[in-house]
C-alpha cells in the first residue's frame, strides 16, 4: 500500500516537471480576526477603525483561493506562492484548509516576524511539486540602527522537477518608501544590504528571488542586487512606455513587486514575469480591486497584482 502511494507521488511529480509555476502576490492585510498581544492589530478587529468581521475575513480568503485557482495551469496547480502582508500561520491554516483552497493540498512555511502590525512573508507549497529540504527567517537589524523593526526574509530551499539541483526561494517585504524621506532610505539600504549578503553567497545557484521592494525596476536599491540576478520585470524606457504594473497610485501604474533570477536559473525560465491582471482582479477603471481604500471597505482583493513566472525543463 505504502509503495502504490510512493509511486502515485512520484508520478505526480515527474508528470509536472514541463512547467512549475511560481507566483508572488501582496495579499493586502490577511489578518486574522482575534488579537494579538504582542502586535498592533487593532485595525483589523471587528470593533477597529477597519470592523474587520470575521465574514470579510472569509470573504478575503475566498477571493485568495479564487485567484489562486485561475493562475493554475491547465493541469496542476502553481508549485509555490510567495505572500506578504500575512499577520500569522492561522491564517494560512484557514486558507489551506477551510478554504475553497483545500483541495489543493498546499502545504505553508511560515515563521513570526518582529513587525509591528504583525504582517510577515509567507510561502504555499504544492508538496507533489516542491520538496523543502529547510528554511530560515533572515532578521534584518532595523532597530540596532534605530528604525522601526520590519519583516524577515525567508529563505526556503529544495527540489523541484524542473531542476538538476537546488531550489533557492528568496522571499522579501521591504520597507515602505511612503513618505519616508532619508531616514527611510537608510532603513531601506540596510534591509538590501542584507538581503545582498545573502544572494551573494549563492550566485553560482538556482535561486529566484520575489518580493514586494516598494522600489520602482530603476530605484538605486537594486545596483547592488542585480550584480548577480536578472530582473524578470520590464526593464527599458521602450517596455515601460505603456501602462503597466503591479501596483496603482495617483494615477500611476508601477512595479513594486518583483521577480529575479540567478544567471544559472535563468536558463530556466521565461524571459520575461507575467501581471497578473485578471478580469475580476480589477475594477471598471481598470485598476485592482482593493479590500480596502483607506479605513472604506471595498470587498475586493488586494491593492497588487500577482505576478508568476514559470520554471521549464530542458
Amino acid at each position: 500500500m505504502y509503495r502504490l502511494i510512493g509511486l502515485y507521488i512520484l508520478l505526480c511529480f515527474c508528470a509536472n516537471s514541463w512547467a512549475q509555476r511560481i507566483v508572488w502576490w501582496n495579499v493586502e492585510n490577511l489578518f486574522d480576526c482575534q488579537h494579538d498581544s504582542l502586535k498592533e492589530d487593532y485595525e483589523f478587529l471587528p470593533e477597529g477603525d477597519h470592523h474587520w468581521t470575521p465574514g470579510r475575513y472569509w470573504k478575503k480568503l475566498d477571493n485568495l483561493s479564487r485567484t489562486i485557482a485561475a493562475i493554475a495551469g491547465e493541469d496542476t496547480w502553481p508549485m509555490v506562492i510567495g505572500m506578504c502582508e500575512v499577520e500569522n500561520d492561522s491564517c494560512l491554516r484557514d486558507l489551506t484548509r477551510r478554504s475553497p483552497l483545500r483541495i489543493a493540498h498546499y502545504a505553508y512555511i511560515h515563521e513570526e516576524g518582529p513587525d509591528i502590525r504583525g504582517v510577515d512573508v509567507a510561502m504555499l507549497y504544492d508538496s507533489l511539486q516542491f520538496r523543502p529540504y529547510g528554511h530560515e527567517a533572515i532578521h534584518i537589524p532595523s532597530a540596532e540602527h534605530g528604525f522601526r523593526p520590519t519583516r524577515d526574509i525567508l529563505h526556503v530551499w529544495g527540489l523541484c522537477a524542473s531542476l538538476p539541483d537546488t531550489l533557492h526561494l528568496v522571499m522579501v517585504h521591504l520597507p515602505s518608501r511612503a513618505g519616508s524621506g532619508r531616514k527611510g532610505e537608510a532603513h531601506r539600504r540596510i534591509a538590501v544590504e542584507t538581503l545582498c549578503h545573502l544572494i551573494d553567497n549563492m550566485h553560482d545557484k538556482y535561486v529566484l528571488l520575489m518580493g514586494d521592494f516598494n522600489a520602482e525596476p530603476n530605484d538605486k536599491i537594486f545596483r547592488n542586487i542585480e550584480k548577480h540576478m536578472i530582473s524578470l520585470i520590464p526593464q527599458s524606457r521602450k517596455e515601460l512606455r505603456r501602462a503597466q504594473g503591479t501596483y496603482y497610485f495617483r494615477r500611476l501604474w508601477g512595479f513594486l513587486d518583483h521577480i529575479l533570477v540567478s544567471q544559472r536559473l535563468h536558463h530556466f525560465t521565461e524571459s520575461r514575469a507575467t501581471v497578473g491582471r485578471l478580469p475580476f482582479l480589477v475594477t471598471e477603471n481598470g485598476t485592482p480591486w482593493r479590500t480596502y481604500q483607506g479605513p472604506v471597505y471595498k470587498g475586493g482583493f488586494s491593492d497588487h497584482l500577482p505576478i508568476w513566472v514559470d520554471l521549464l525543463s530542458k
